[in-house]
């Protein structure tokens, strides 16, 4: 090659800029910078789907009666949400305490359906009564499999009963009950949604329920990893957990949280663990026949509704309504929670778009307004 072609080549070749060394202080503003924006694109993908409208149902020209559960917190939070989805549903809506003479308010409105809550509270001759007056009587039992023992005898009194246990449709239906269906619970979004904003202490991982024996059980050898993890606990008997008073910032002992609240602390976490509480627990339960519970919990919705990724226990009936590792992750073992919790924590992005799907699948199928229509549905057609 020439000198004179040599030298213009030589001038016109790009050399790699040299790396300029980023010091520690740098990365954490680079890194805490990154983190911003994609908590900030989270939250505004999960407002976008839960702003989107409702789904629209009929309006029907009944008259219903729903009779409230009775127990007060934290059940009137669900008749709450139910008597206002109830109004958006049918044309005339009474709410009614079961301790109230239920049966002369029916003989003076005549609605055209009762609908209870629960039931354990309603005495079983004002249901009779209420029957007896051509009036249509329908029971959601909440709490199933762990109270059959009373609620066998009650179902028997009502035209139509709904459970939210899948194993428990059968069994009703050998006590004399006509007309049983499965009814998983749901969410109603007033309560339950995710946070426009960063909330101000957030958690990377946290539980909110009450220290039955077999959670106590489930979290005790692996207390210290979780903490470490960052675990946060809000529920009530934790003092059964000895390890409990170890970690007095981390376990909050005796605290009931509202939906609002419940919600807050969801929304603010990056993964919300969900375990279901034992169907054999003699203790707490009355279920001496022995009814295994495959059906997931209220909680399974809340969460999901709240654009929060949920670790749950697995139970057989849950991939009917959340696909596993799509819309919800499931664990088996105190390891699996453990391993899938690290995994979780450092794949953001599969984390996030998990939380994402759960909330668009949870208002597109699992809301108060989608379980009471197929009530109207099953009983006036």
């Amino acid at each position: 090659m020439p000198i004179s072609k040599q030298i213009h080549s030589d001038k016109t070749r790009t050399n790699p800029p040299l790396e300029v060394p980023v010091s520690p202080k740098e990365r954490g503003r680079r890194a805490g910078l990154h983190d911003g924006f994609e908590e900030g694109y989270l939250r505004g993908r999960l407002d976008v789907i839960a702003s989107r409208p409702g789904p629209v149902f009929p309006l029907r020209p009944l008259h219903i009666m729903y009779i409230t559960s009775g127990k007060g917190f934290p059940y009137s939070p669900l008749d709450e949400g139910l008597l206002e989805t109830l109004r958006s549903l049918a044309v005339s809506v009474t709410a009614a305490d079961p301790m109230q003479p239920v049966a002369e308010l029916a003989a003076e409105l005549h609605p055209n359906l009762v609908l209870v809550l629960d039931g354990l509270s309603l005495p079983a001759e004002q249901v009779d009564a209420i029957r007896g007056l051509g009036i249509l009587t329908a029971v959601w039992l909440t709490d199933d499999p762990y109270y059959t023992d009373m609620t066998a005898e009650l179902a028997r009194h009502y035209d139509y009963v709904f459970t939210l246990e899948l194993n428990c449709v059968e069994f009703y239906r050998g006590q004399g009950c006509a007309n049983v269906y499965y009814l998983p619970f749901g969410v109603y979004p007033g309560h339950f949604r995710p946070m426009r904003e960063r909330a101000e202490n957030p958690r990377t991982i946290s539980f909110v329920g009450s220290a039955y024996w077999n959670r106590v059980h489930f979290f005790q050898p692996i207390l210290p990893d979780l903490i470490k993890l960052g675990l946060h606990v809000n529920g009530i008997w934790w003092d059964r957990l000895v390890e409990a008073a170890t970690y007095p910032e981390r376990i909050e002992q005796g605290t009931w949280l509202g939906p609002q609240d419940t919600a807050k602390v969801y929304s603010s976490s990056k993964i919300a663990i969900n375990l279901h509480r034992a169907p054999d627990d003699s203790t707490v339960n009355n279920n001496t026949a022995g009814i295994g519970a495959v059906s997931p919990n209220p909680r399974t919705f809340e969460i999901s509704a709240s654009g929060t990724l949920q670790l749950v226990d697995e139970r057989s009936d849950l991939a009917r309504l959340y696909t596993p590792g799509v819309e919800i992750e499931t664990f088996s073992t105190g390891e699996e929670l453990l391993d899938k919790i690290q995994y979780y924590l450092t794949h953001e992005q599969e984390r996030r778009e998990i939380a994402i799907r759960a909330l668009d699948r949870t208002l597109r199928e699992h809301t108060y307004a989608h379980r009471l229509n197929e009530i109207l549905t099953h009983i006036f057609g």
